[in-house]
């Protein structure tokens, strides 16, 4: 099997042995909930003659959540997310119904940082700043609001994946979008040391002087603090969880006959 094939496996949540770093657990399940057709309802007979503060408020009111449909789970936990496409299905329909536009004004700043993949492909993390304006269906606007995104890429779509994470942030910040889910700091202790990103995780997986012993320590840190289910963009553009890369690059430098 490829590299892209096997890639393509622990995404899908096919099984394959992790014989590189002794005995693995079976590769993560991935669900997808389908994204709902949405329409917002009820009379309005002042659409066109309010103030944009008022236009925006009744879009808060409209969208009062936005579920975590998508979930990955493995032996290191479940991971439940809401994507851009699940945020902008629950927002555009109340930005419609109210004359509402969100339109990204300026680019703040942009940053790139390189990194390899184990057979040399460049990858670049991106991190946005964008400044975005609000305006009402009178024409008049909001004063700007900023937010930030970062994405991941090993082609030319880093940037404009960072900026659809920018819009995402901003609605369900800008907007107060509960995600419905009451517990939402279980398992965070207080305290507690941060330990590495999930970036900085996959940076270190997919070095190719990492050791298998190392790796074996981060599967064991991965299960631990339950951050196994993450996903990362891996060496060739995919998203996959940590602990499902992390056993796949150990499999793949085991059957290399690289040392331990």
């Amino acid at each position: 099997m490829s590299l892209r094939e096997r890639a393509a496996a622990a995404a899908n949540g096919h099984e394959t042995p992790a014989a590189g770093l002794g005995d693995g657990p079976a590769r993560p399940a991935i669900t997808t909930a389908p994204l709902e057709d949405i329409e917002y309802t009820g009379a309005i007979t002042d659409a066109e003659n309010v103030p944009v503060q008022v236009a925006w408020a009744r879009v808060m009111a409209d969208v009062q959540s936005v579920s975590k449909g998508d979930q990955r789970s493995d032996t290191g936990g479940r991971y439940a997310f809401r994507g851009v496409d699940r945020v902008v299905n629950a927002v555009g329909p109340a930005l419609r119904r109210h004359g509402v536009l969100v339109l990204p004004t300026e680019i703040l700043s942009v940053e790139y940082k390189e990194s390899r993949t184990t057979n040399g492909k460049v990858m670049q993390d991106v991190t946005v700043r964008v400044e975005w304006t609000i305006f009402g269906p009178k024409g008049d606007a909001l004063p700007p609001v900023q937010s930030a995104g970062q994405a991941t890429d090993t082609s030319d779509k880093g940037t404009a994946k960072a900026i659809s994470v920018a819009q995402r942030v901003l609605f369900l910040t800008a907007l107060h979008i509960p995600t419905q889910d009451p517990d939402v700091d279980r398992g965070h202790e207080r305290g507690e040391h941060a330990g590495p990103t999930p970036n900085q995780y996959r940076d270190e997986i997919v070095d190719p002087r990492t050791s298998l012993g190392r790796l074996r320590q981060i599967r064991t840190e991965l299960r631990q603090h339950g951050r196994g289910g993450v996903p990362v963009v891996n060496e060739v553009g995919d998203e996959e969880p940590l602990l499902a890369l992390c056993e796949r690059i150990g499999l793949q430098r085991s059957e290399a006959g690289e040392g331990r």
